[in-house]
């Protein structure tokens, strides 16, 4: 198994140490794996017991419809989870793929372990319960953000919103993103090709430079406000 340090900084395991984390993963039947960049890791229509957390590289969680379009829902992260509300419904068909987007190391779990019966109410397992149901908030607000970026009618609107976010969360106006250029088109909702044209388009304009998926947004200067005023 990957080397503890490497992931025991999850929020899925705050506030927990290692002897708890340890009883967990032995509770949860936890059980680890390798994927290669594009390789499936869980596919639409399987019922899942377990969900995933990313432990190294990252996964995209797609929609695909019976015509074989694509829509990324979301990137998942090292340290961040997916499928976890399929999971804690064990009956309930997956309705999306989840991909490797690089190589990725997973570590699978299996939450519903924690309410049988025979399972003590101890508090390491209540304290994963409660980040569990943290790490599912979260991945609401993911979805919200996502609505938001897709709402705007042009394309201009939704690729500044989506940009506009991740500098916000990366904390800078320099950036990479975990997108190339057709999976950034496929969760905005837009074709390629539009969204190539529209990103020289506001590289021209003076909005932004790029590079495949490396980012700098243009602020305006801000005006100065003479003294006195």
């Amino acid at each position: 198994m990957e080397n503890f340090s490497q992931w025991s900084d999850s929020p899925l395991f705050a506030g927990l140490d290692a002897a708890q984390r340890a009883v967990l993963l032995r509770d949860l039947s936890a059980g680890q794996k390798e994927y290669e960049k594009g390789q499936t890791i869980l596919r639409t229509g399987q019922r899942v017991t377990a969900l995933g957390l990313v432990l190294r590289g990252g996964a995209n969680v797609v929609r695909r419809d019976a015509w074989g379009n694509e829509n990324i829902l979301d990137h998942v992260r090292p340290g961040q989870v997916f499928a976890e509300a399929y999971a804690c419904v064990p009956d309930a068909l997956l309705l999306v793929d989840v991909t490797a987007a690089e190589p990725t190391c997973v570590l699978f779990l299996e939450p519903a372990r924690l309410w049988r019966e025979d399972m003590p109410a101890s508090g390491p397992h209540l304290r994963f319960l409660h980040n569990l149901l943290q790490a599912a908030a979260a991945k609401n607000l993911v979805l919200t953000r996502k609505i938001g970026h897709i709402t705007p009618h042009t394309i201009r609107e939704r690729l500044l919103s989506y940009l506009s976010a991740e500098a916000v969360r990366q904390g800078a106006d320099v950036f990479d993103i975990p997108f190339n250029r057709q999976q950034l088109a496929d969760y905005l909702c837009v074709e390629r090709s539009a969204l190539s044209g529209e990103l020289s388009r506001a590289q021209r304009d003076g909005l932004l430079r790029f590079h495949k998926n490396h980012f700098e947004l243009c602020r305006p200067a801000q005006k100065q406000v003479p003294k006195g005023s």
